[in-house]
């Protein structure tokens, strides 16, 4: 427990309804008592938790009327007494509100101390401080949602079960080399072995996760690519619902990378319209071309649209062949004439003009990108996949040796991985990783 009090804006700044400064610290409500004068007849120091009493806020030169609430420890979110001042939400009001705090002895908070202090308090893991983060910061419904299922602890309830699985067998190990001569049953290897791969399986189908996890978190990267003039620009649009690109009869038209965002399922999805791929008519041309070709590069899906009312072209066979496997074939324009059959055939016929087929393709995009999707939980951080990989190496090797190397040798990967996964918890991270993690907060957080 620290023996200081912080303070902070906790309200983004600007104007607004209402601002909250936040106080935690064993003298957040002898400060509030300073400040704070209650409307009725409870004075501050009588305040029950939890429950909000109007009254006057003493900003220094003026006073401002809000709202007053306390949060008694343990039972708040740092696990110390914190206190909140509801103010009017002008930035000068929040701002001459703290400053009377800091006056009557808190101290200005760093990024992210108040979510800081309840790791060090206890009152959750260093993931879900994680899983906090992630829904502050998320951009999609679908990375709000994998925060919060971060925050509610399931990936530290998911991991807890391996750990205490990793902890009981080195237990039996310490045990069988510290008391050798005792009369207490040796380890079971053949038991052991088939625990450690039990707990290598739960790992294994967790960091496979991270491939879908990855996406929610960073969005899904999607390269329209074809020649030019097959209705790239207004496929995107159609696409976004408004119009983000330029469209044009005249061939070209795109010669840069546009792009935009849309959300499918609650995942986002970042589309790029690139210039169509072919040899360049001038310098300005040319640079669009090439930046095209390193967006598909490194997409996640490629939507290679082809005119359905003219012929396939040696110019599209040359771009479809030039393009990675995790590609969708789409003929767009379906309103005009079908030029018939053709090679490639298919995946989806759409029209950008009449919209025809374009929430269809959306759950086409949705089905090929986000296999997997509808699991309890999946990794969202590299440092969780990091730690979880290490761990699984650490059970793999373990699993491969077990029998045929001394116990205390094997006990030398089951801690290895047992470390590797307190990295994520909290248990067994260091200051460095603890000072990165919080640093993504805003201070009031």
């Amino acid at each position: 427990m620290y023996s200081d009090t912080i303070a902070a804006i906790s309200t983004p700044p600007g104007r607004g309804g209402v601002a909250i400064v936040r106080m935690s610290g064993a003298g957040a409500l002898a400060t509030a008592e300073k400040i704070f004068s209650p409307a009725g007849k409870v004075p501050v120091s009588a305040f029950e938790p939890y429950r909000m009493y109007p009254g006057g806020i003493d900003c220094g030169s003026f006073t401002d009327f809000g709202l007053c609430v306390y949060f008694k420890a343990p039972r708040s979110f740092t696990g110390e007494d914190v206190v909140e001042l509801h103010c009017h939400g002008g930035a000068g009001i929040a701002r001459a509100v703290l400053r009377r705090t800091l006056a009557c002895g808190c101290r200005l908070a760093e990024a992210g101390e108040f979510t800081r202090r309840a790791f060090l308090n206890g009152k959750l893991s260093l993931s879900s401080a994680e899983g906090l983060a992630d829904m502050i910061n998320g951009a999609s419904e679908a990375e709000v949602r994998a925060g919060s299922l971060l925050y509610a602890e399931k990936l530290h309830d998911a991991l807890s079960g391996v750990q205490a699985e990793l902890k009981n067998l080195l237990a039996e190990i310490d045990a069988d080399i510290d008391f050798p001569e005792e009369d207490i049953e040796r380890t079971d290897l053949s038991d052991a072995r088939e625990r450690i791969g039990a707990a290598a399986q739960k790992l294994s189908a967790l960091a496979a996760s991270y491939r879908t996890g990855k996406k929610v978190k960073d969005g899904v990267s999607v390269v329209l690519a074809g020649k030019p003039n097959t209705g790239k620009s207004s496929l995107l649009n159609a696409l976004l619902g408004s119009e983000r690109a330029i469209v044009s009869s005249v061939a070209g038209t795109t010669r840069d990378v546009v792009e935009g965002s849309l959300e499918i399922e609650g995942v986002r999805f970042d589309l790029y319209d690139t210039a169509g791929i072919r040899d360049a008519c001038d310098e300005v041309e040319s640079l669009g071309v090439d930046r095209a070709k390193r967006l598909i590069e490194g997409a996640d899906l490629v939507l290679f649209v082809a005119d359905s009312s003219a012929p396939f072209s040696e110019e599209d066979r040359r771009i479809y062949a030039s393009l990675p496997g995790r590609r969708l074939v789409v003929y767009n324009k379906a309103d005009l004439a079908d030029a018939g059959e053709c090679d490639p055939p298919a995946d989806i016929r759409v029209s950008a003009f009449t919209g025809e087929n374009i929430p269809a393709l959306r759950a086409r995009m949705f089905e090929l990108c986000m296999e997997g999707y509808a699991a309890d939980g999946f990794l969202i951080e590299e440092r969780h996949y990091a730690a979880v990989s290490r761990a699984l190496s650490e059970l793999e090797e373990a699993h491969a040796v077990c029998g045929s190397v001394p116990p205390d040798l094997l006990g030398v990967h089951l801690k290895a991985a047992w470390e590797a996964l307190g990295e994520i918890s909290g248990e067994t991270a260091n200051e460095r990783i603890i000072d990165e993690i919080f640093a993504k907060f805003c201070v009031g957080k």
